[in-house]
């Protein structure tokens, strides 16, 4: 019996110190769905409209959950991210439409992270947000390029997710509703005129260019292609990493709208700047929270804006049928498309917060074309072999593809009065 024991406790810790050796490509993911396009999203939501929209914010991390395995999926079985599985295997026309929309998701999220950390260098050092956002774009570039991003990446997560946490001990601060937000995160309520808010969280959240990338750095270990046991082995783990990873997102999202409901909702005030949140919350929260939500706010911009950077020169390499290597020109070439058309748009942006929530609203809209090519190329016998999409998987996957789709006629029919 002792030597049951023995041998059960042994595969429990082997399976614990294999599970904690995956972790890494999914906790790098939620850093792009906390980020300060997230924040105004939230923010917004929670100011706006109280607990109702939570529903939201679990309808798309069910959504990410299931996105973001599928195109971890692609890299482990495939070897393949999804811009170079779409330029190797649909038609040059088609594939340049997408890629080049794709590229324009990775430029508007870029925008939003850029102005959030512009936004947290005026709030900390009373920089002007167009020098702001200049410094941000070069030093992000110069991490990338002298490839100091990969020696940072854990103290970047590790601090994100000290932040993201920091949001979860705020909650003990604020006097939270729950049996209202009970009810906000499973009724699905539209208020009326809530659906640019509505589609700016699917965008912050399910955002294309981390479906992109993760498919880009699953491969960072040479997972794939080794031997099935092997695959099967990393699919078996990349899943538990991402449920694992899109929970905590899910938790701090949630957090985020919870105060903004708590603390502006309850006091009649509209958040339509991160600036006066900020000193709104210092009289309401006290100093240190202001302070707090400034640094956090800075840290989230910086490691953001680095994988929107990671995106754009994954998607622009794949272009040319090649995976992302900074030292690749290609690769290079789309980190500083990325980030110059961010700055050059960020030039005529009047209204720093309306950006934030705009730019994550055009990454909805974008959304549906890299659903529907994810789910052509994860489903192509060709493409996956024995690992194609199951038909259960595709029922859900255009469920999904369906569903943000249905939502983006909505809006335009809201905005445009048809």
């Amino acid at each position: 019996m002792n030597i049951r024991k023995y041998f059960e406790t042994e595969i429990t810790r082997k399976s614990a110190r294999d599970f904690l050796r995956y972790i890494g490509p999914g906790i790098l993911i939620t850093v792009g769905f906390i980020d300060p396009g997230n924040w105004a999203s939230n923010l917004a939501a929670g100011s706006q409209y109280g607990y109702d929209l939570l529903w939201m914010v679990t309808l798309s991390t069910i959504m990410l959950i299931v996105l973001q395995h599928n195109a971890a999926h692609l890299g482990i079985a495939s070897g393949l991210c999804i811009s170079e599985a779409a330029a190797l295997y649909l038609p040059k026309y088609v594939s340049g439409f997408l890629l080049l929309s794709a590229m324009a998701a990775a430029v508007s999220t870029a925008l939003a992270e850029i102005l959030g950390g512009a936004i947290a260098l005026q709030l900390l050092f009373n920089i002007p947000l167009m020098y702001g956002s200049i410094l941000m774009a070069v030093f992000c570039g110069f991490l990338l390029k002298s490839n100091s991003y990969n020696k940072m990446e854990k103290i970047i997560i590790g601090f994100v997710s000290l932040i993201g946490l920091s949001f979860l001990v705020e909650l003990y601060i604020v006097p939270i509703e729950w049996g209202k937000a009970a009810v906000g995160w499973i009724y699905p309520a539209i208020p009326h005129g809530s659906l640019v808010v509505i589609m700016s969280v699917l965008g912050a959240v399910v955002m294309p260019h981390n479906l992109f990338l993760h498919s880009e750095i699953i491969q960072s270990r040479q997972w794939n292609l080794e031997n099935e046991k092997v695959i099967e082995r990393q699919l078996k783990y990349e899943f538990l990493d991402t449920i694992f990873s899109m929970g905590i997102g899910w938790a701090i999202n949630s957090a985020m709208i919870l105060i903004a409901a708590s603390v502006f909702f309850t006091n009649n005030v509209i958040v339509d700047d991160l600036a006066q949140a900020v000193n709104i919350l210092d009289p309401l929260l006290g100093p240190y929270a202001a302070i707090l939500f400034a640094v956090a706010l800075l840290f989230s911009g910086l490691s953001s804006t680095t994988t929107a950077g990671m995106a754009g020169g994954s998607i622009y390499a794949g272009i040319f049928r090649e995976s992302y290597d900074v030292k690749d020109r290609h690769s290079w070439h789309g980190v500083l498309i990325t980030y110059g058309l961010a700055v050059l748009i960020l030039f005529f942006v009047k209204q720093p917060f309306d950006g934030l929530i705009y730019s994550q609203m055009a990454l909805s809209i974008q959304l549906p074309f890299t659903i529907f090519l994810q789910i052509y190329l994860t489903s192509s016998d060709k493409i996956m072999g024995k690992y194609a999409n199951s038909v259960k998987q595709r029922i859900m996957l255009w469920s999904i593809g369906i569903i943000v789709t249905i939502l983006n006629v909505m809006l335009l029919v809201e905005m445009f009065g048809f």
